[in-house]
């Protein structure tokens, strides 16, 4: 006899990441290809002499550089082993079984795997029409049993931003009760949007105590594999997820290449900048190609291909190209080297759409 596992982990899927093998060009998982910022493997090599013993608990030195970078005090920040585990504990302090979790789909695939794990019912609201949260819907889906709303800003898989005059308008008709995390993962990559707005979350959060920023180092700075977020909100809030995080969470190498990234400001523009311009041209050349591309803030683009989406994504890897398929919504292609990219682009040039 097993022990005995809980049995609603049954219809929990577990989270599913992009594929690899080798000699592929993978465009799978909004990876940078670019590796840490200058200075990076300098403090990541010298930590490593001290891995035998224990991180600070409360990554203090990291947790002050955050602090003085987005201009909030110390107990505004909170840092944790990647966004994502963030995101479980900001589901783990608000919710009890039964409570709900909003968000939009598609989106982030971890929340209704952290909000069934909690025992929540996650609550999906669709895109709108051009693959934007639409936020009137997901303000009629809030209910009495709602406890957290995710939104992911820009959002994965479709890269798209909601205009911040839109999100300022939707925080404040949110009750004050209910809290709103803007999942900012991307936000190196955004810049003014076609409305000449851009969209801050650490300036909306600034006199609203139900707003919780989340960032990562995992993507514009080039740390995936050391696994090191923070999230920026009210001190109640940062307070209570300390609580629930798992002792010493963010290793000791993490939390030297994190400040270490911060330092390199000039950099990290740069590479942004670089491929920002990328994107664009990634674009553009889909859309010559007729295809239809959502407007991208993020390291990917988003082709809405309906049921060809499965069949598109396994061509493209018999092509040696891997990309993210969504069901049957669309396929994710992130931005990687020119190369890379235009070696995607001749096999969309041929692929059916």
């Amino acid at each position: 006899m097993t022990a005995r596992i809980r049995t609603d982990l049954d219809a929990i899927p577990a989270y599913v990441p992009g594929r690899n093998f080798p000699g592929a060009i993978k465009l799978a998982s909004n990876e940078t290809t670019q590796g840490p910022l200058p200075g990076v493997r300098e403090k990541i090599a010298e930590s490593v002499s001290t891995v035998n013993r224990y991180p600070d608990i409360r990554a203090t030195a990291l947790v002050d550089a955050v602090a003085a970078h987005v201009k909030v005090g110390p107990a505004n920040v909170a840092v944790g082993n990647g966004s994502v585990a963030l995101c479980q504990e900001v589901v783990q302090i608000m919710c009890s079984p039964g409570d709900e979790v909003v968000y939009a789909w598609r989106s982030f695939e971890a929340y209704p795997i952290i909000a069934r794990v909690a025992g929540a019912t996650p609550v999906e609201v669709p895109l709108n029409e051009d693959h934007v949260h639409d936020l009137d819907a997901m303000l009629a889906a809030i209910t009495e049993r709602t406890r957290v709303v995710f939104v992911c800003n820009p959002n994965n898989p479709s890269g798209t931003v909601v205009a911040r005059s839109a999100l300022e308008r939707f925080l404040d008709a949110v009750p004050a009760h209910v809290l709103v995390v803007l999942d900012e993962a991307y936000f190196e990559y955004a810049r003014e949007n076609p409305e000449g707005e851009y969209t801050d979350g650490v300036e909306l959060a600034r006199d609203r105590r139900n707003v919780l920023v989340l960032r990562t180092f995992s993507k514009a700075y080039g740390l995936a594999g050391l696994r090191v977020g923070y999230a920026i909100g009210d001190p109640a809030v940062i307070t209570a997820m300390s609580k629930v995080r798992i002792a010493f969470a963010v290793s000791s190498v993490a939390q030297q290449a994190a400040l270490a990234s911060l330092e390199a400001k000039d950099e990290l523009l740069a590479r942004t900048d670089t491929l920002v311009a990328e994107r664009e041209r990634i674009r553009s050349a889909l859309i010559e190609l007729g295809y239809d591309v959502a407007h991208s803030e993020a390291n990917f683009v988003f082709l809405p291909l309906g049921t060809l989406s499965g069949p598109y994504t396994e061509a493209a890897a018999e092509a040696g190209i891997l990309l993210r398929a969504y069901g049957n919504d669309g396929v994710r292609i992130t931005i990687g080297d020119p190369h890379e990219n235009d070696t995607f682009l001749k096999y969309a040039a041929t692929a059916a759409h």
